[in-house]
């Protein structure tokens, strides 16, 4: 029986490492970075977590890399500027003040990924390192979700990105 009971306690720790997708830099806690599935021909994807500075010091999301996917990673942000949806790149990152949360989602803050060297396909996953001002860099995996927006995991993996050609 205790034999059972153990096998039984390792398969479920394995399972939820398995299916953990948040990740810890520091005070920084980095959870669910997502994308969405891309269409045939889309030359960019949208990235998306949510980063909480735990701290008591800001800190900035200066860059990610991802070169699987693409050689050029981008930070951006759309906002609205005389009644128009702008969107423009953040070459100096993305603040992380100390005890908040940002969000990165469609329609704000978010991740781009242009140029992207192959489509994105649900249920895949891709890595990428995001690095930061104070607390340096880490390795996480970007899940795919589904492609069409109200389907899949989350808003902000399944929102659209039509001003980036996607």
């Amino acid at each position: 029986m205790k034999r059972i009971l153990a096998s039984f306690v390792a398969l479920a720790l394995s399972a939820s490492a398995a299916f953990a997708h948040d990740f810890t830099l520091g005070s920084l806690e980095i959870d669910h970075p997502a994308s969405r599935a891309t269409l045939p021909g889309q030359p960019v994807g949208g990235g998306f977590m949510t980063i909480t500075n735990k701290g008591t010091e800001a800190d900035r999301l200066v860059s990610i890399t991802a070169p699987d996917v693409s050689d050029d990673v981008q930070l951006h942000e759309m906002a609205v500027e005389n009644d128009v949806m702008k969107m423009r790149q953040l070459p100096d990152g993305i603040e992380i003040p100390a005890g908040a949360t940002v969000e990165l989602k469609s329609g704000g803050l978010h991740v781009m990924f242009m140029r992207i060297k192959h489509p994105f396909k649900e249920g895949e996953k891709f890595k990428a390192t995001l690095t930061f001002e104070k607390a340096g860099a880490i390795d996480v995996d970007f899940t795919i979700g589904a492609a069409r927006p109200g389907a899949g995991q989350g808003n902000g993996a399944a929102a659209g990105h039509g001003g980036h050609g996607g």
